[in-house]
């Protein structure tokens, strides 16, 4: 094995890939400003394979001038021909390694190495492309040196004990096809477009119902391929440094969240899952932010898209253990605060044991977001001029960005004051226990 400080590329296809990726886009381009449908010319039609000839030669240069470096302190990666730059990345402020097989290159057997740091806007560092096996390996390693542990290896073969993972759950597809059908997102897509055809129908414009009628079955078949894309062979499993998440049916990726690194726990319940006691899992994960929902359903901070009630409690209770879980005094909001929320304020409560402070709201959609005192990073106490003369106010408690929001709205004044400096004292209180 090469020494650790040493300069590497990345694997030499990956020049022939981000060719082909940059050369359809920019063959594209040129072809759709130069050709002339009336009157085609030889130069015109000779721009798509230029156009592409010439993204395939960026991608090549781009590769050629793109190392990276893994010392004792940090991964460095180097690019740029004309303009030179070196991202740093200390083991101190590394938050996770994931793993990523986009269909292109898992089609060759090659894999995107995604690094991800603490802080700032631009947090997320890319190596592309490298084998499997090597991706894997330096997964180890950035883990290894950045927890400060030795990698351990089990039995004569002394395969890692990393690779040694136990399955908690794995998503069946029949679960991911019939969660999707019946999703608030698809039923509203659903009744809109049902709205729309008879709309059109209503005022007897065919026209009209031809160019309602194709967008809407596109938009709804495009909705459930894509979730089933993303979430196919959802696969939870546990490890010695945190959970796995391996999904994906073109396109995989394998995501660890350390165990140290979640942030809170939200339990989201739609209307019509809570008829099969099903639900879906979100966390807060430091480093990540609040990742959009951008991929068929599925974030980096989804845990479980869909999952039984006993088995997502169980997840839980062991990433956030809670002896007097459900034992606390709830607090609830004040009839007062019935304008606000004619209905759903009698399902919004805030319960803190003292481990813990969780808070629920939502009558179509439950959900409940469960944070440790020790992650708390501060308490808001907000009151706006209504809230004023109805002398109500709403108590936030922050957390890193993310899917979890633990807010309890509109509870009576006087509580919430009292609340949010009970909440203070609890997390000042675990932070220091956590220390020591």
């Amino acid at each position: 094995m090469a020494p650790a400080s040493e300069a590497h590329r990345t694997h030499p296809l990956t020049a022939l890939l981000q060719g082909l990726i940059w050369g359809a886009g920019v063959a594209v381009a040129v072809s759709w400003q130069a050709l002339d449908f009336s009157d085609p010319q030889w130069w015109t039609l000779a721009s798509l394979p230029a156009g592409f000839v010439l993204g395939a030669v960026a991608g090549w240069v781009s590769w050629l001038f793109t190392r990276y470096v893994i010392d004792d302190q940090e991964v460095r990666v180097e690019k740029g021909v004309l303009f030179k730059s070196s991202r740093r990345i200390p083991f101190e402020r590394l938050q996770s390694v994931d793993i990523n097989e986009p269909l292109i290159a898992r089609l060759v057997g090659l894999s995107e190495l995604t690094i991800e740091m603490a802080g700032g806007s631009d947090s997320r560092t890319r190596l592309r492309f490298l084998t499997l096996t090597e991706s894997r390996r330096l997964r180890r390693l950035l883990l290894e040196r950045a927890h400060g542990t030795p990698q351990e290896t089990e039995g004569d073969g002394g395969v890692p004990l990393e690779e040694h993972r136990q399955v908690l759950h794995i998503v069946p597809p029949d679960r991911i096809i019939i969660g999707t059908l019946l999703s608030l997102d698809f039923v509203a897509t659903v009744l809109a477009a049902v709205g729309s055809i008879g709309f059109a129908l209503f005022t007897e414009t065919g026209w009209a119902l031809l160019a309602i009628l194709i967008p809407a079955l596109w938009g709804i078949g495009q909705m459930i391929t894509n979730r089933i894309f993303a979430q196919w062979d959802f696969t939870l499993s546990r490890s010695p440094r945190g959970l796995r998440i391996e999904r994906g049916l073109l396109s995989r990726s394998s995501q660890t969240i350390p165990y140290d690194r979640v942030q809170g726990i939200a339990v989201v319940e739609p209307i019509v899952w809570r008829r099969y006691r099903w639900s879906r899992l979100d966390v807060d994960v430091a480093g990540y932010g609040a990742t959009s929902d951008d991929s068929g359903g599925v974030s980096s901070t989804t845990l479980l898209p869909i999952a039984d009630l006993d088995l997502a409690q169980r997840i839980v209770d062991e990433l956030i253990p809670d002896p007097d879980r459900g034992t606390g005094a709830r607090v609830r909001p004040t009839s007062r605060s019935r304008i606000f929320a004619p209905i759903g304020w009698k399902y919004r409560w805030l319960e803190s044991t003292a481990h813990t402070v969780t808070t629920a709201t939502g009558w179509i959609t439950r959900s409940r977001s469960i944070v440790p005192h020790h992650k708390v990073q501060s308490v808001e106490f907000s009151q706006g001029p209504l809230q004023r003369r109805l002398r109500v106010a709403s108590v936030h408690v922050h957390t890193p960005d993310g899917p979890v929001s633990a807010k309890a709205a509109h509870l009576d004044a006087e509580v919430a004051r009292r609340v949010s400096f009970e909440e203070v004292e609890r997390a000042r209180e675990a932070r220091r226990v956590s220390r020591r």
